[in-house]
């Protein structure tokens, strides 16, 4: 961004920020009456164990862990990463996520776990998504179902107003080079769309481009889909769908584009943005949505992003989470901001055609690399932390810039479940998601791969 327009911007800033700075909430010490109180170890309703920290009054149910038998009598997975959760007509609950696998020689995972109707590569393709079920009455876990698989690093995705789940790999491996020397028979790089229950298809939707995909969000009033895209120098990117509204409508094909700042060609996001300021934003075409790289003999993993940036397209360091709610898109730049690069949110308007800065981490000890995110039926932002170095928190957020501490990973086993041993304090959180009826917040630890269930006193705080 050059010093003219930054100038601009900071001039302007008072008279277009409805959000209050975070960095003035968190010196008053909003942050403290936006959250639930100190966190402390709470046990595990199904397992008795003392798998997270909770403020007080909030209690949790563990499920779907690695290990555990499925409805074909293999075991779950690992690599619990982002979900949705889906309400059955019986009153229970159906969570549907994603595991980011990749071919692991030493742990065993090579191939599909699911059957042949629902793998998409029958090489050496093992990650997928599974759906969990749960009772709410009873607080106790159901049977999870493999839906599909052959995929490679299902990271995050997002559900659909139709009642369906995009699972989106983040990798470009193919049959001529796969990380771990993976034989693969098919190209990745793909969204697939998941059914929670019944027939799945379990062909790419091609139309949404071939990236490092990461999360999707689809704004019900138009039926855009919105994509984040994990890499450094990313792009944010909208689908137009020619026929929106059903499951298997998005294969008929739509307009894949990237985001521009205007005024600003090729604008980089990550750094000398300040917070708050509205930017008016334009949409650029991306011509050939499956291309995997600008330069085919170097891989570079670029097609689609090059596209976007020769159009004039704003770049983010590292777009992951993204979520619609109140005909607003928030989404992560994981490795964005001035103050070494812990993390921004933005929050995108589509019908005025504007976007800002509402949160930047000022160090590594207030939010640290956020990933996955999710808005609460109440307003407040969930925040999963990656925490690179750290043991990785759920963090909430407000409205007025306000971050507070939800929950933190607490996980060390011996042994107890599936035999599974360590101490897995470091490892992050994903998935987070609130059910229909706004009670239950579903979250994972990726590793060992753990599914929580967390309930109480939401209206005491934020979200």
């Amino acid at each position: 961004m050059n010093l003219d327009r930054r100038a601009f911007l900071l001039s302007s800033a008072a008279a277009a920020v409805a959000w209050a700075s975070p960095f003035e909430a968190l010196a008053s010490g909003a942050h403290e009456s936006a959250g639930y109180g100190p966190l402390a170890p709470v046990a595990d309703e199904a397992t008795g164990l003392a798998l997270l920290k909770l403020p007080p009054g909030f209690r949790y149910v563990s499920l779907g862990w690695y290990g555990d038998p499925m409805t074909d009598g293999k075991p779950t997975p690992p690599g619990h990463d982002g979900g949705a959760v889906f309400a059955r007509p019986d009153g229970t609950l159906l969570y549907l996520r994603n595991h980011e696998l990749s071919v692991h020689p030493r742990l065993g995972f090579r191939r599909s776990f699911a059957d042949a109707s629902r793998t998409y590569d029958a090489a050496e393709a093992p990650g997928g998504v599974t759906a969990v079920g749960f009772d709410p009455t009873r607080r106790r876990a159901l049977a999870t179902e493999p839906r599909l698989s052959g995929t490679v690093r299902n990271c995050a995705g997002g559900a659909t107003p139709w009642g369906t789940w995009l699972s989106c790999e983040e990798t470009l491996d193919d049959p001529e080079l796969a990380m771990n020397g993976a034989d693969l028979a098919e190209t990745h790089g793909w969204v697939f769309e998941v059914t929670p229950r019944g027939a799945v298809d379990p062909s790419p939707i091609r139309a949404l481009g071939r990236m490092w995909h990461e999360a999707a969000a689809v704004d019900p009033a138009t039926g855009i889909v919105y994509l984040t895209e994990d890499r450094s120098s990313s792009g944010l990117y909208r689908f137009l769908p020619n026929e929106p509204g059903a499951p298997g409508s998005l294969r008929r094909g739509g307009r894949l584009e990237m985001l521009a700042v205007r005024g600003e060609p090729r604008c980089d996001t990550s750094k000398g943005l300040p917070v708050g300021v509205w930017l008016d934003v334009a949409w650029v075409p991306i011509a050939d949505p499956e291309r995997p790289h600008a330069d085919p003999a170097a891989r570079d993993g670029i097609g689609v992003h090059s596209q976007g940036l020769d159009a004039g397209g704003a770049s983010f360091e590292r777009g992951e989470g993204i979520f619609h709610a109140g005909g607003r898109i928030h989404f992560v730049a994981t490795s964005g901001g001035e103050a070494g690069g812990w993390g921004q949110v933005f929050e995108l308007e589509p019908a005025a055609a504007r976007l800002r800065l509402v949160y930047e981490s000022p160090g590594r000890s207030v939010l640290n690399h956020p990933d996955n995110l999710c808005v609460s039926p109440r307003g407040g932002i969930v925040l999963c932390e990656d925490a690179l170095g750290a043991h990785p928190f759920l963090r909430g957020l407000t409205a007025d810039g306000a971050l507070f501490d939800f929950a933190q990973n607490d996980v060390v086993l011996s042994g107890e479940r599936n035999g599974l041993t360590g101490d897995f304090r470091d490892k992050e959180f994903a998935g987070a998601c609130f059910s229909p009826d706004g009670r239950w917040l579903f979250a994972n630890i990726q590793w060992p791969g753990i599914t929580f269930a967390i309930t109480g006193p939401w209206q005491r705080g934020a979200l």
